[in-house]
């Protein structure tokens, strides 16, 4: 059953028929962009949504709540199973996901050799070039057997989307599929999850102009003024948004400003997600004790490996990172290590309370997931019991 919008043309509106056009350009609908009167109907039922007469007074003008409602509907009535047109269904790929420190890389091999499954990276700074030892990539000892796919794609000092990932991760599971071997993405990037499982609103290319206005206000007020804008404009996104998260909140207010729509009402569609029995997607869960003690002696393995030595290298060859590579945990801290901003003890303390921060926002997006399939890990030894069982889901 989809969703289908039934036009009765009486010219005007043409505004509003192409701002649906460029919205709902996925839905499969014809061009409507010499929309009149609309009605929205859930296949041959009876309309759930019905403003003709309303819209289109004045002229041919309308309030901008009648945009909203419009959508609103558009959205809250697109079934999961008409997101992501073009990919294979949701149950031809396999998701092992997780906090950092978590044991991703170790089953992920294992259940690769037993599902017969090429892996593809879910992980938004493995795509980067030199950023080894600090994102814990699998080593070229680990990948033997098992082809892995988007790690080390791009340079560090090249910007990296997440609408590119997507794009190219689509295109290579259809390979992998084609290869008659079976598609197992692996990492812990939540964002990349999401938008595997159920879509993306790419929204209007960036605004340079707009974004340096909005950062030199984060940089002379704050980033509590920022999320006090968004605010006025958008409260369900400012609700949802950390007050520091000045990134996204820059992007939700470009959003607004290049299209006078909230981004929480664009991305309302990508919040119905499938059941969980309805999937193949595994998140590795430990308790928050013990993900503490392995994230602490991981970053120690990463100092001792050369973390520090790596960055040197690494900002020799790439003097000027790109905005996502120069925000990757360990990276960032041991940048700032070499301005002599603090000494590697603290460092070292740094990043590890940054990593267990990060894992918290990691598991609380993963949980938010219904899509996720928990997999509760007490020690070592469950990661062999849990390729069993995912395995189990052939």
């Amino acid at each position: 059953m989809s969703l289908s919008l039934v036009p009765w043309f009486g010219g005007g509106l043409k505004d509003f028929g192409r701002f649906l056009d460029q919205l709902g350009s996925n839905l499969g609908n014809a061009p409507l962009h010499e929309l009149g009167r609309v009605r929205i109907r859930r296949g041959t039922g009876a309309p759930i949504f019905n403003r003709g007469h309303q819209l289109g007074q004045n002229g041919g003008c309308f309030a901008h709540e009648d945009f909203l409602a419009v959508i609103k509907v558009i959205l809250q009535n697109r079934l999961p199973c008409d997101q992501n047109q073009g990919m294979n269904d949701l149950t031809d790929y396999w998701y092992l996901t997780g906090p950092t420190a978590s044991g991703k890389t170790g089953v992920s091999i294992a259940l690769a050799r037993r599902i017969n499954a090429e892996i593809i990276s879910l992980d938004s700074m493995a795509v980067y070039r030199g950023l080894d030892i600090g994102t814990a990539k699998p080593t070229v000892a680990e990948r033997q057997g098992v082809p892995h796919h988007l790690i080390g794609i791009r340079n560090p000092d090249e910007e990296y989307s997440l609408a590119e990932y997507c794009d190219i991760a689509k295109s290579v599971a259809a390979e992998i599929t084609a290869r008659g071997h079976r598609v197992l993405f692996v990492g812990g990037t939540p964002l990349y999850l999401k938008g595997m499982l159920r879509g993306i609103f790419e929204g209007p290319p960036a605004d340079w102009e707009i974004r340096k206005r909005l950062e030199a206000v984060a940089e002379s007020e704050g980033t509590a003024a920022l999320h006090a804008q968004l605010s006025k404009v958008d409260p369900a996104a400012a609700a949802r948004l950390h007050p520091n998260d000045a990134r996204r909140l820059i992007r939700a207010l470009e959003v607004f400003e290049l299209t006078g729509i909230p981004i929480s009402t664009h991305q309302q569609q990508f919040e119905i997600g499938r059941p969980a029995e309805a999937c193949r997607v595994f998140m590795l869960d430990w308790p928050r004790e013990l993900l503490h003690q392995r994230i602490n002696q991981r970053v120690e393995i990463m100092f001792a490996d050369g973390l520090v030595a790596e960055t040197e290298k690494l900002l020799a060859q790439y003097p000027q990172l790109s905005r996502t590579a120069s925000q990757a945990v360990g990276y960032r801290e041991v940048i700032e290590h070499l301005q002599g901003i603090r000494t590697l003890a603290e460092t070292v303390e740094l990043v590890q309370m940054r990593t267990r921060q990060f894992a918290k926002r990691q598991q609380t997006w993963f949980r938010s997931l219904s899509e996720c399939r928990r997999i509760p890990i007490q020690m070592p030894s469950d990661l062999n019991a849990a390729v069993d069982m995912i395995a189990s889901f052939t």
